[in-house]
């Protein structure tokens, strides 16, 4: 069985292109991961996920914990089984979700104590219990429990707050390498937090150097600092990560996000962005955002882009899709969340080839151009 390893294979100014070795596969970087909260991309087979081009999906700790439970999953064969995703999934350590509940959870050094938001039964938390249960799912690549620290935060409160996550690494680490359902290839991600403050992530990178990880994660951005806060942070974050590990950007974010991002080093990215404005009718393309909501498209029998790999962007008409959004109909959620996980993953696959062929720079010109053109107007 293969071992969990990053082959850097090129770079064109501080964007990176490589492979992401796993036992269960190879992820290209960058890499978007589609996210399957609860074993499933929502309104997506399994076998559409793959046909857009991703490599690795997202599962959620927190979610898969409460039901139908991580020993449940385990003795059913692990995750990959459970969901039919032969390929490297991910796992978050669960900690955002318990955050985001701050009226039923009570943090304490030990971890999290909360009630479940499904019935109100109580859990605990803990570092050691998210490496635990991630184990029991069997992922690929698992996140140490760290607290996302809110925004805004003064600097005080976002130096409690990361030391907070720099100890839980270091126990997340000692619980990885000790992890009895822990199997060969499996790997561990460190998070950096430190809110918008230089210093503080500047400490909280400088520790999880020390304790020694897989992979390295920025937390705790995107969480309404704005994109230009949020890529003053990565200026000063990106580099302070060693160059030879997988840098990941949790929870991000638009189109533009990711290239702003790629540009600052960052290899991987996760966002619900794609499927849950697919859910909504609000479709992402080469030209930008289009509302299928808008009554323009009623009358249009023009697909949405003709030029697209993705069927339902190619095949159907702007007025079908109209009236599947307005209607209410599942199908129109699962055509608009085709259309916008193909085009994020036509997206990444341009960068790493830009990257590859050192023609970045003109890559992010041409695509912002193509986005600030805006959509064509009905004929």
């Amino acid at each position: 069985m293969s071992a969990f390893r990053f082959n850097l294979a090129a770079t064109d100014g501080l964007a990176r292109t490589g492979i992401i070795n796993t036992p269960r596969g190879d992820i290209r970087t960058p890499a978007f991961m589609p996210v399957g909260t609860a074993a499933t991309v929502k309104a997506m087979y399994p076998e559409q996920v793959r046909g857009t081009g991703a490599d690795i999906v997202l599962g959620n700790t927190y979610h898969l914990m409460l039901r139908p439970g991580a020993e449940e999953v385990a003795a059913l064969g692990g995750l990959h089984k459970f969901m039919n995703w032969p390929h490297p999934i991910l796992t978050d350590s669960g900690g955002f979700q318990v955050m985001s509940l701050s009226k039923l959870r009570k943090m304490s050094e030990e971890g999290v104590a909360f009630q479940s938001h499904l019935d109100g039964s109580r859990h605990m938390l803990s570092p050691e219990r998210s490496i635990e249960i991630q184990c029991l799912l069997g992922s690929d690549i698992q996140m140490q429990l760290d607290e996302c620290t809110p925004f805004p935060a003064t600097e005080t409160e976002a130096e409690k707050s990361m030391e907070l996550s720099l100890r839980w690494a270091a126990r997340s680490k000692a619980a990885f390498d000790a992890q009895p359902h822990r199997t060969p290839g499996m790997a561990l991600f460190g998070i950096v937090q430190g809110s918008i403050y230089e210093p503080l992530r500047m400490r909280s990178a400088a520790g999880l150097r020390a304790i020694g990880f897989d992979g390295y994660a920025v937390g705790g951005l995107a969480v309404g600092e704005g994109q230009a806060e949020m890529l003053r942070v990565l200026d000063f974050t990106a580099p302070a990560l060693p160059a030879d590990k997988p840098r990941y950007l949790m929870g991000v974010g638009t189109p533009d996000d990711l290239v702003e991002a790629v540009a600052r080093g960052i290899d991987m990215f996760d966002c619900v962005m794609p499927t849950r404005n697919g859910r909504h009718g609000l479709a992402f393309t080469a030209r930008g955002k289009v509302n299928l909501k808008n009554a323009r498209h009623a009358a249009d029998p023009r697909p949405l882009d003709a030029d697209s790999p993705c069927p339902a962007a190619r095949d159907y008409s702007r007025a079908y899709l109209h009236h599947l959004v307005k209607s209410g109909e599942m199908l129109g959620s699962m055509l608009v969340s085709w259309i916008n996980l193909h085009y994020y993953q036509s997206l990444m696959a341009g960068m790493r080839a830009a990257i590859a062929e050192a023609r970045f720079e003109a890559f992010v010109k041409d695509f912002k151009a193509a986005q600030a053109a805006g959509d064509i107007e009905p004929v």
